[in-house]
């Protein structure tokens, strides 16, 4: 049977530059070729559990423009379901402005605009959604009061809680106790924990430290060296894939895709690290966010290879 996703979270058009490589501060790279998708974390994380197999429903906020209504028919197209999307005429789509260098690594910067206008109201209104789900994914692209009640809504429901904790907000992160499955970044755990996490050792510290704070399993994603789950039972690691890198963009939400599409599905968490772990890989190998973002029939071959 197939996995019940729910996403609460953001959506938005990226703009896209490839260069040769990123610009340091004040300087202009020049010669760069532009391309255009549609990405934001929530809808990342729900395009990729859809096309993995998930029934997914997604709860959003977007501008009642024309970028906006291109990203609600680009979800609709993907097989997701819709309905729970406001198109609001009091701020523009979420934008992302990204620059991808030679090697596949970028730099990101976002205007939020009606991401931010994802209200605890709005979501309450969707209340059928959570009898529904088995999984409901997060991310912090969304106003910290709506991230908080539904992942309290999700936890009173029964539903396995996912929380992709970026970007990292500048004050303190309360929810942690309510989630069951935490994905940060290296970086992002080191911030988040207060603890280094640049290797490996480093990010089991920092995800231990975070356990501390609540969450239940803490997964750190690890670039090229896979990922590292910490939880009640210790610690596991899942080696990374060899690919030919392209662009990083979106991997980290194929992993939360992934991930949530593997314990909806009841899968253990070492055949879930694996499947996320080879959805993110392959992420890496096309550019730009959604477009990137890999099918199940070549995930499970990735696994199996």
């Amino acid at each position: 049977m197939s996995a019940r996703v729910l996403v609460v979270g953001s959506a938005n058009v990226d703009f896209i530059v490839a260069l040769s490589r990123l610009p340091r501060p004040g300087e202009t790279v020049s010669n760069g070729t532009l391309s255009v998708a549609h990405g934001g974390k929530g809808a990342n994380q729900a395009v990729a559990s859809r096309r993995l197999g998930a029934e997914v429903r997604f709860i959003g906020c977007i501008g009642d423009d024309a970028s906006g209504r291109a990203v609600l028919a680009a979800l609709g197209a993907e097989g997701v379901v819709t309905d729970g999307v406001t198109l609001t005429p009091d701020g523009a789509t979420g934008t992302a402005l990204i620059a991808v260098d030679g090697e596949g690594r970028n730099q990101i910067a976002v205007a939020p605009g009606a991401n931010r206008l994802l209200t605890v109201e709005r979501v309450k209104a969707r209340a059928d959604d959570f009898t529904w789900a088995q999984v409901v994914a997060c991310q912090l692209e969304t106003p910290l009061p709506t991230v908080a009640w539904t992942l309290t809504t999700a936890r009173a429901h029964g539903a396995i809680t996912l929380l992709n904790p970026a970007p990292v907000p500048d004050g303190p992160l309360d929810v942690l106790p309510l989630v069951d499955y935490l994905t940060p970044n290296a970086g992002e755990a080191a911030r988040l924990s207060g603890v280094g996490a640049d290797d490996r050792e480093g990010a089991e510290r920092a995800a231990a430290a975070l356990r501390v704070r609540g969450a239940g399993t803490v997964i750190v994603t690890l670039g090229e060296d896979g990922a590292l789950a910490v939880g009640r039972d210790g610690a596991r690691h899942v080696a990374g894939r060899r690919v030919s890198v392209v662009d990083t963009t979106g991997a980290g939400d194929a992993f939360s895709g992934a991930l949530a599409v593997a314990l909806g599905e009841g899968r253990d968490l070492a055949a879930a690290l694996a499947f996320a772990n080879a959805a993110a890989a392959l992420a890496c190998t096309a550019r730009g966010a959604q477009p990137s973002l890999p099918r199940r029939a070549d995930v499970e071959r990735l696994v199996g290879s």
